[in-house]
């Protein structure tokens, strides 16, 4: 029997994940993997969205504002939403150094507190993708979003560099709950066509890719996710109490980006990380 809390209303097993996923996202440094390693995504999400002054733009997921940031100093008015508000402080400090100013909301991307119809733009860079149940965010997306607004939503691929890393660690992850969907299905074009329908027209999609060449080698930037990115951190989180996992572990994300670094110089490395640009007009 699923029992729900008194207070919310969530039930208890829904509520217990949502905070393990803000647990997730609050651990690491995210906003440094967001500046460091993809920050053209939220300019490039924010320019396919025709995003401009006058405009009252959602950003979902919004982390530190990668997207966010970018839509304000477009001239937008702008509320950025995260299940984690740990990562708001940071995005504030970047928001002030850029002279703009943002709402910043604490919100499941699964059931936001927004009215329906409320918005010219609500996006998304590589945040939304990550909560577990996928039509439900899918239907928030539609509903917060007015008649005639833009949806667009920068995922990663499941056949590119982020795709493949998440299937190199599944096997040392912690089993997901029951109906959680993969993340990366984000990046299927055929998968966004089911979870939004018909309720929106126009709907474009085009598959690019960012270079991730931040590290000298594969081992430093295996380290480098070790200590930065969540979902990463709690993958080696759930086998820290197993040695021998750990060192497999270890030796599987290695193998994995050494056969991905597409450099070819010594001391240089080279990750052309595929993503799904996605954009569509709510009916």
């Amino acid at each position: 029997m699923t029992t729900a809390d008194s207070v919310t209303g969530q039930p208890d097993a829904d509520r217990q994940l949502k905070t393990r996923h803000r647990a997730l996202w609050a651990s690491g440094d995210y906003p440094a993997v967001a500046a460091e390693l993809i920050p053209d995504l939220g300019p490039r999400l924010v320019q396919a969205c025709g995003i401009g002054p006058g405009q009252r733009v959602l950003d979902v997921a919004a982390g530190s504002g990668n997207a966010a940031i970018p839509a304000a100093v477009s001239g937008a008015t702008v509320v950025a939403s995260d299940l984690t508000p740990e990562l708001f402080e940071a995005g504030r400090a970047i928001a002030a150094l850029r002279g703009v100013e943002l709402d910043w909301v604490e919100a499941d991307a699964e059931s936001m507190p927004f009215p329906d119809n409320d918005f010219d733009v609500v996006m998304s860079c590589v945040g939304a993708m990550f909560a577990p149940h996928h039509q439900a965010t899918a239907d928030e997306l539609v509903r917060v979003a007015r008649p005639g607004a833009t949806i667009g939503l920068i995922n990663w691929t499941p056949e590119g560099f982020i795709g493949n890393l998440f299937a190199t660690m599944k096997p040392y992850a912690a089993p997901p709950p029951p109906g959680a969907g993969a993340a990366p299905l984000w990046g299927s074009e055929d998968h966004v066509r089911k979870l939004f329908g018909d309720r929106v027209a126009d709907l474009q999609m085009q598959r690019r890719t960012v270079l991730m060449d931040r590290c000298a080698t594969p081992l430093e930037f295996r380290e480098y996710w070790k200590s930065n990115y969540g979902p990463t951190i709690a993958v080696y989180g759930f086998n820290a109490q197993d040695p021998d996992r750990l060192s497999a572990l270890d030796r599987d994300f290695l193998a994995f980006l050494e056969q991905w670094n597409t450099s070819g110089e010594p001391g240089r490395t080279a990750y052309e990380a595929e993503y799904l640009l996605v954009t569509a007009t709510k009916r």
